[in-house]
């Protein structure tokens, strides 16, 4: 008997309200992530990545709504679900890593109490043992003396800190599930290469499951097992890591490749993607991609293809992919 996702999402609709009518910003996004998995989504800014992911953690920004679909959290529906319910969930169910943690942490504050906050509120914690235990979340994540800096505010700690004070606090209440909205992004590459391989280690420790997004495709290699790839709002291609990277079956999926540096190939010559995203606001039915597709053919301008199967485990969102990808194969 297969064992029901941890979190699933389907046929996720996100739109803002105007004044004729509304705008879809988000458009049919649907996934899966199992207990313990790491599923990664990518995309250019702009894609809906994070606004799918702020959905999940009931964050979407004022005037953005949920318009249709579905959120489930261990067969629950999300979507719908009084404040008190959903709040209940955010800290011992459900945690969140944002990409900035000086906007997400209070600056007048002390790190150690803003840590402590969670296990007080969620598992009862006197605050004697609530700060014991953020001191020890605090060691756990490689905050060196972390009993002198959990005294510490925001603004005396570097990025680097600041961010595994951020982990520190999503772990605090031993989370099922943990989103990261681009956590690394501020970071430089040796302090983002340990805050990542934290993240492993501490899902693979507490049987966590990870939604990673971010526009860095090497993050996505490092952390992730499975991942969708996003474009103007929609999934335009998903599978396994390794599969996707070696053999991307979207043209959009292969100029991220393209575009990106290739430490195995340190000769390959990048190869940016022509042109912009679309309007959202002005829609066409139409592949999305098409004004920026090097095999654009007349079929792409009469309609919006969806996601289907391409092999085991594979979707792609391509009218042409078997035959635009065996011939680049070739």
């Amino acid at each position: 008997m297969t064992e029901s996702p941890l979190l699933s999402v389907t046929d996720l609709v996100l739109g803002v309200k105007r004044s004729k009518g509304s705008t879809v910003i988000v458009d049919g996004v649907s996934f899966d992530v199992a207990t313990g998995n790491r599923f990664g989504i990518v995309g250019e800014s702009g894609s809906g990545k994070s606004m799918s992911l702020r959905a999940i953690a009931n964050l979407l920004p004022a005037g953005v709504n949920v318009m249709s679909g579905s959120i489930k959290y261990n067969g629950e529906e999300l979507v719908g679900m009084n404040r008190v319910k959903r709040r209940r969930l955010m800290g011992p169910e459900i945690a969140m890593i944002f990409q900035e943690p000086m906007t997400a942490l209070n600056p007048v504050m002390r790190v150690g109490d803003q840590i402590a906050e969670g296990p007080r509120r969620y598992l009862g914690l006197s605050r004697k043992a609530a700060m014991e235990l953020a001191v020890s979340m605090m060691a756990r994540t490689g905050i060196p003396d972390p009993a002198k800096r959990a005294l510490a505010y925001p603004h005396q700690l570097s990025g680097g800190l600041r961010q595994r004070i951020m982990i520190a606090m999503a772990i605090s209440c031993r989370p099922k599930l943990i989103l990261c909205d681009e956590p690394t992004t501020a970071l430089d590459v040796t302090v983002q290469h340990q805050v990542l391989r934290l993240l492993e280690e501490l899902c693979d420790d507490f049987g966590a499951s990870l939604v990673f997004v971010t526009h860095d495709l090497a993050v996505v290699n490092q952390t992730c097992r499975d991942l969708a790839v996003m474009y103007a709002g929609r999934m335009v291609e998903t599978g396994a890591v390794k599969d996707v990277f070696r053999d991307p079956r979207h043209p959009y999926t292969k100029g991220l490749l393209d575009s990106a540096p290739d430490f195995d190939q340190p000769g390959r010559a990048l190869v940016p993607i022509p042109g912009f995203p679309p309007n959202l606001a002005h829609r066409e039915n139409a592949c999305s991609f098409a004004p920026r597709c090097p095999f654009v053919q007349e079929r792409c301008l009469e309609g919006a293809p969806v996601l289907e199967r391409v092999e085991d485990g594979r979707e792609s969102a391509c009218f042409f992919s078997d035959e635009i990808f065996k011939k680049v194969r070739v």
